[in-house]
């Protein structure tokens, strides 16, 4: 499972560090460890709060369906910040980013759980966005640039094992946390491995530097403030803390910001994403149909914990262990998806997977006091096959079509889109419970399960419709990514 540890020379890899000595056999053989513990610190944060949102929100006095802006702005800030890491990183250096990375990501966890009010909370969670949209596209870099081809998908798989574990132990060590000792330690957990990444980063990280062409600050300003403005309007939106002309306002200049970004990545030398990628057929069906999949399916990580524990009364231990089978499902199925691909193609795997997935989304609107545990933990388990499926053949079907010299750029744009996706998922699952709620802040278990009912109908019907996207594919659309590439968790 790990990589061999054989010197990197000029020769072997992808590329070599300015100004430093190739990298040693024990440095070579810690840095895939190294990389995949930032992942797996990276990973587990967003699942393991899942699991403690109701704990939370009582104990900072508001209403579970609030706590969305804490999931949210974590995502949210992953995906404005990540265009710009591997710039950062060919202008400062790897080693330099990817410890700046950890200790801002560990400095925000920190602060995270000092915070007194959601508003600290959610700024210190935009914080550890800031570090986390660094940790993984800068790792992956590092991996690339260390690695001979012969060896990058081994290296690449191993440190993908903890996005899959993550998602597994998250929900457990969330409820297990909140359960016996304190909602903080979620976020101080955190604290003694980023320390311990900082010294092994130091020690054992290549310090990579690129030529960077000059950085589109002006395609960062309009593109970040755009895609922050739209998470606000839907965040607030239903909260009835701004008036109905305020909303419509910030809807129209948030799309007019995106839309000026539009106009300027086409006239740009040097822009920011390129969105000239989106003319390839593949590209275009893998990224924008991965965006509208996850608007449909990307809530209900956010869902289940509130059904499970205020609507059905489960513990927040129960609710974790009831999160598990999903996870199980997704790495079982992982050695299996190859074949699946190679027999049936892209094109008849998205399609029909997404039909599953959209009709499984409907039948947890059946979860309700009355259903037994066990058929509870087979929808789940079946959920955990569909979902893995689709991201792991939305992932590699990105690069199908790419060049070498098109393939970062890909990567960027497919991260950022996942990252909105997930944020504006929340967010919409949250907008449609408190709609079929008669008090957003009640706490009622018929209420609650009733508008989590209805949300996951609304989103079951559009992860339906999200298959309309993938009817653009061609039968042989993918066959010619190679094998193992662009195989990471989504």
């Amino acid at each position: 499972m790990q990589p061999s540890p054989t010197n990197v020379n000029s020769n072997s890899a992808i590329g070599a560090p300015s100004s430093q000595s190739p990298l040693g056999v024990s440095s070579k053989r810690v840095l895939p460890w190294l990389i995949a513990v930032a992942f797996f610190m990276e990973s587990l944060d967003t699942t393991i709060l899942n699991t403690a949102v109701p704990t939370i929100a009582a104990a900072l006095h508001v209403a579970p369906l609030s706590m969305k802006s804490v999931l949210a702005s974590y995502t949210l800030s992953l995906a404005v910040f990540i265009p710009i890491s591997g710039w950062m990183a060919d202008r400062f250096g790897t080693r330099r980013v990817f410890a700046s990375a950890i200790g801002i990501f560990t400095l925000g966890s920190f602060l995270c759980g000092m915070s007194s009010d959601i508003h600290a909370l959610v700024a210190c969670r935009i914080l550890q966005g800031v570090g986390g949209s660094m940790m993984v596209p800068v790792g992956r870099l590092t991996l690339v640039r260390t690695f001979a081809k012969s060896e990058l998908v081994r290296a690449m798989s191993f440190v993908s094992i903890p996005a899959l574990i993550a998602p597994m132990l998250g929900p457990i060590a969330g409820g297990l946390i909140v359960g016996y000792l304190h909602w903080r330690v979620i976020f101080f957990v955190n604290i003694p491995i980023g320390l311990i990444g900082l010294l092994l980063v130091y020690r054992h990280l290549p310090d990579y530097r690129e030529h960077t062409n000059p950085l589109d600050v002006t395609g960062l300003i309009l593109f970040g403030s755009g895609v922050a403005l739209l998470s606000y309007v839907l965040e607030v939106f239903g909260e009835h803390t701004l008036s109905a002309r305020e909303i419509l306002g910030l809807l129209v200049l948030s799309i007019l910001l995106l839309a000026g970004y539009g106009f300027h990545a086409i006239k740009a030398a040097h822009p920011l994403l390129q969105l000239t990628l989106f003319r390839i057929r593949t590209f275009r069906a893998a990224v924008v149909g991965s965006f509208v999949t996850r608007l449909g399916i990307g809530g209900i990580p956010f869902l289940f914990p509130l059904l499970y524990q205020v609507g059905l009364g489960f513990t927040p231990i129960q609710s974790g262990l009831l999160m598990i089978p999903q996870a199980i499902a997704a790495m079982s199925l992982k050695p299996a998806m190859p074949r699946i691909l190679a027999r049936f193609g892209y094109r008849a795997v998205l399609v029909s997977n997404t039909l599953l997935m959209g009709l499984q989304t409907l039948l947890f609107a059946t979860i309700g006091k009355g259903t037994p545990v066990w058929l509870i933990v087979i929808e789940v388990f079946f959920f955990g096959f569909y979902t893995s499926l689709q991201y792991t053949s939305m992932n590699t079907l990105v690069y199908a079509d790419l060049t070498e010299e098109q393939e970062s750029s890909a990567s960027s744009i497919a991260s950022t889109a996942q990252q909105m996706a997930i944020s504006f998922g929340v967010a919409s699952a949250s907008l449609v419970t408190v709609f079929f709620l008669p008090d957003r802040h009640s706490s009622n278990p018929a209420q609650f399960i009733h508008g989590i009912h209805r949300a996951f109908f609304v989103l079951g019907g559009m992860t339906l419709l999200s298959t309309i996207v993938f009817y653009q594919l061609k039968k042989g659309d993918g066959d010619t990514v190679s094998e193992g590439k662009g195989l990471h968790a989504g």
